[in-house]
């Protein structure tokens, strides 16, 4: 099972409309999420993930 971008704190969305996805962690953007890029070329699910904060962790 594949990590979801969507929930990591290193997951943003770009300006750049030929690559709208993007990891901090292991800076690179992409058409695809990059969870599935990483699998895709390492074989190995993503190793960086970190969940994102939610909003009464922020308070």
């Amino acid at each position: 099972m594949t990590v979801s971008c969507f929930k990591c704190a290193h997951f943003r969305v770009t300006w750049d409309q030929n690559n709208p996805r993007g990891c901090v962690a292991y800076q690179f953007k992409s058409k695809q999420l990059p969870s599935i890029v990483v699998k895709k070329f390492s074989g190995m699910d993503c190793m960086q993930f970190s969940p994102k904060q939610t909003q009464e962790e922020r308070r």
